[in-house]
């Protein structure tokens, strides 16, 4: 933390309230806990060790070791108990990479408090702040703990909590003005002491909430939990009968059989799986932080492959959330500010007093917009008053949607009034006849279907010492309307267009007027004439009429955020797979519900973002599109490593298997397959992982829900490539041992099935352009030359694996078994669709 400036004076501080002393802040905080919504826990060390022990690969290893050891081959039994070690250290290392992506994702963009301790203004982490605290509030804060306003007057947005559009005006007074987490300060400056905070707050209650429901596992966790259960069981049994086989009926004894089933069932067991899917979905939830979108939950990276829609908040996400002055309508003129040019006199004291009824340093985008505008377009003129203050305001009420500023003239009992609001608002203050409110409403009309918020401003005089209490008492003068837009974010519509070529449907979400959304709508591109659904259309149909509405339905307009899950769970009953923005506590069922809720990080509360399992860090549309691109490009490459993974299992099991049926001399011992899995481990959980994505990712439709990277039809390919390799190699095997012996030929064989790894590594990666390559391929293959070299050149390791360095008619074996595998592998590739890869 750190101190801003000296002892703070009113509204900070008037010297009364020192605030806490830091060691007692330090102890509350300690008893308290911080202030936060409980998240997620390190996983420590001793955990992951844990579970790396209790790997069947890992007690398959030491098994083997133990058998060595009994058998007096103190050499084997060494390299497979080093091989524990190397194993313990490539899985501590995968899982120190992936938690150090995950903690890359943690507290992007933390939030801070401006507090008083011990006499001084001090700025810590929110996550500091503790009951007792003196909270020092300003203009566009977000207010960081459940609080009692104790100095100043604030009006605080609180919708995201209430759902209520219009500002809270907190007071002081004989009843206690409370403040509640996450809202935020509107106007004002005020000092309020800290009553709750993290799980206590109001904010906190509903958070807790959402973070003890258990979120079941994802589709993918659950049919991967399957595969490996049924295939490690199967495995484990084959491999026993396999040994009993070999002790019955081939006469060995009963240690050389347990060590063959043992070599068998390590070739069987598909230990990469969970492997794959942890280190892709950590690795791409770091990728995706990377496109601005934090994940919070990983399973959420897989499943935005196959977003069929996606429902889009507008402000802030298709929108730049950044109000601009775009036009001035008096009653004999119009001006286009996209046009340009100077602004003529008969609109100056539209704009004039458009300034007048707003502060002069706000928050809020429309009055910043309209500050910026008056002081660009009337610099130099005497229609700027930068020294004017008023001497009172009467804000907005759900009663009247305008607000009043009072200025005093030169005579001590007259004053100038300024007057912003809804147009029917301040034409009624203006009390219009029939004829001009009719006009006025074909106007406000006109400008809102171009996609514009328009705001009435009228000036006003008053005479007299005590004021009115209503802003109905006074006279008003009907100036013009402005017209406001949020422009669309520039790069919305070509993620719009990448949408629909990537057959992604995109609904627009929008509190807004339904003219007003519909030429938003229109101006981004989302469609020629969008179709809109009101809320009011909403709430009067049943739920199988709305689900077939929605089908066709561009935009929902007046949408009010509780009715975000019905339109969630009507999209979803309709078959689709449902991708949902929102930035408020109202949201977070919806968020919660969606196939992948996406909260506002920038303007978000932090309900929302628990509730959410991404978060939208900038909050652009852009940045989601670039998201699901990501996940289509994970949920192919998870694809490509399982199709890799059994390609490889299949030769690695028939050359552990054969040999000892057809009474060969033994090809595959332990020995052998640990050092193809410190080969296999890192191609299908590195290099794939690293694999750019293919030209068509989003040119073609989003992939069904249902399915699974384990599919049959899924796997087909790659048991036929794994099936092909094992023939060319037992054929190769076969031939060789006729013609340079069993060990050559043991060695020979070895060296194609470390070659065919990296040649599957490459026939399963996508169809790429050139100069589109991936940076671990190269790397990949010097370890294998560099394997391949210390296994044959160090003659302790040489012996260990049972071969010797290769004759001249070995290396042709090699050669021949390489090309006939790449010409396999080639046919294969041809023959598979470009959507497989």
């Amino acid at each position: 933390m750190r101190a801003e400036g000296s002892p703070s004076t009113a509204p900070d501080g008037d010297g009364s309230h020192a605030g806490l002393d830091p060691a007692e802040a330090a102890r509350r905080l300690r008893c308290d806990g911080p202030n936060a919504l409980p998240g997620g826990e390190h996983r420590p060390l001793w955990r992951t060790l844990a579970g790396v022990l209790a790997e069947p690969m890992l007690l398959m290893l030491l098994a083997a070791g133990g058998i060595y050891l009994a058998l007096g081959d103190r050499a084997e039994a060494a390299f497979l108990m080093g091989s524990v070690l190397v194993v313990i250290g490539i899985t501590l290392a995968q899982e120190h990479r992936t938690q150090r992506a995950l903690e890359a994702l943690r507290d992007l963009s933390a939030p801070r408090a401006l507090v008083l301790r011990g006499g001084q203004r001090v700025r810590i982490a929110a996550i500091e702040v503790v009951a007792g605290d003196l909270l020092v509030l300003h203009e566009g804060d977000r207010i960081a703990a459940d609080a009692t306003l104790l100095e100043g007057q604030l009006d605080v947005d609180e919708s995201l909590l209430t759902g209520e559009a219009v500002p809270v005006n907190k007071l002081v007074g004989a009843a206690p003005s409370p403040l509640f987490a996450s809202t935020v300060v509107t106007r004002g400056r005020g000092l309020a002491r800290v009553t709750a905070t993290g799980a206590r707050t109001r904010v906190g209650g509903i958070g807790l909430a959402l973070a003890s429901a258990v979120e079941p596992p994802s589709r993918l966790q659950r049919s991967s939990r399957r595969l490996i259960r049924t295939m490690t069981v199967a495995g484990l049994l084959v491999a026993a009968a396999y040994a009993l086989l070999l002790w019955s009926w081939d006469g060995q004894g009963a240690l050389p059989s347990v060590l063959a089933g043992v070599a068998l069932s390590m070739a069987l067991l598909p230990e990469e799986i969970p492997v794959v899917l942890t280190v892709f979905l950590a690795l791409g939830a770091w990728r995706i932080a990377r496109q601005q979108v934090l994940t919070r939950r990983m399973p959420a990276v897989e499943t935005l492959g196959a977003i069929t829609v996606l429902a889009a908040d507008k402000t802030g996400t298709l929108t730049r959330n950044r109000m601009e002055v775009a036009e001035l309508a008096i009653d004999d003129g119009h001006y286009d500010a996209a046009t340009g040019g100077p602004l003529d006199e008969p609109f100056h004291a539209l704009v004039e007093f458009a300034m007048l009824a707003t502060p002069a340093q706000p928050f809020d985008p429309m009055e910043q917009a309209i500050q910026s505008f008056g002081r660009s377009l009337l610099a130099g003129t005497e229609h700027v008053h930068a020294d004017w203050l008023p001497i009172a305001e009467y804000g907005l009420s759900p009663e009247i949607l305008a607000m009043t500023r009072v200025y005093p003239e030169r005579a001590p009992d007259r004053h100038l009034l300024a007057t912003k609001g809804a147009p029917e608002a301040v034409a009624d203050l203006c009390h219009l006849a029939e004829p001009e409110l009719a006009e006025l409403r074909a106007t406000v009309a006109a400008m809102a279907g171009r996609g514009l918020r328009v705001l009435g401003v009228a000036r006003g005089h008053w005479r007299g010492d005590a004021r009115p209490a209503s802003q109905h008492d006074f006279d008003f003068e009907f100036l013009g309307l402005v017209g406001l837009l949020d422009p669309p974010r520039s790069e919305v519509p070509a993620a719009l267009a990448e949408c629909r070529a990537a057959g992604v449907r995109v609904i627009m979400l929008t509190g807004d007027h339904p003219l007003t959304a519909q030429a938003i709508g229109h101006r981004v591109g989302l469609a020629d004439t969008p179709v809109v659904l009101t809320g009011g259309d909403i709430d009067a149909m049943d739920d199988a009429t709305l689900t077939a509405r929605l089908r066709d339905t561009d935009i929902c307009a007046r949408v009010m955020p509780e009715q975000k899950l019905r339109l969630v769970r009507c999209l979803q009953a309709g078959g689709e797979v449902v991708g949902m923005t929102g930035d408020g506590v109202n949201d977070a069922p919806a968020l919660r519900a969606a196939d992948v809720g996406i909260a506002m990080g920038e303007r978000g509360t932090d309900v929302a973002r628990e509730a959410a399992a991404l978060v939208l860090l900038d909050d652009s549309f852009a940045s989601i599109v670039a998201a699901i691109r990501q996940g289509r490009r994970i949920d192919d490459n998870v694809r490509r490593a399982t199709r890799f993974i059994f390609a490889v299992h299949v030769p690695v099991v028939a050359l552990a298997l054969v040999p000892a049926l057809a009474q060969w001399p033994v090809l595959l011992m332990p020995v052998n397959i640990v050092l193809l899995e410190l080969l296999i481990d890192p191609a299908c959980s590195v290099v794939f992982e690293a694999d750019p994505a293919a030209d068509n990712v989003m040119r073609r439709p989003p992939r069904r829900a249902a399915d699974s990277p384990f599919a049959p039809r899924q796997l087909l390919r790659g048991l036929l490539q794994g099936a092909g390799l094992a023939a060319i190699l037992l054929t190769g095997f076969g031939l060789l041992q006729d013609a340079v012996g069993a060990v050559q030929a043991r060695t020979g064989t070895f060296l194609a099935l470390l070659l065919s790894v990296f040649l599957l590594t490459l026939a399963n990666r996508a169809h790429h352009r050139a100069g589109t390559g991936n940076p671990w391929l190269l790397p990949m293959f010097a370890a294998l030359l560099a394997m391949i070299a210390l296994a044959l050149g160090v003659p302790w390791l040489r012996h260990v694996m049972a071969m010797a360095w290769p004759a001249p008619a070995t290396w042709l074996g090699v050669a021949a078994m390489l090309a006939a595998s790449a010409a396999w592998l080639a046919l294969l590739r041809r023959r598979a669709s470009p959507r497989s890869g």
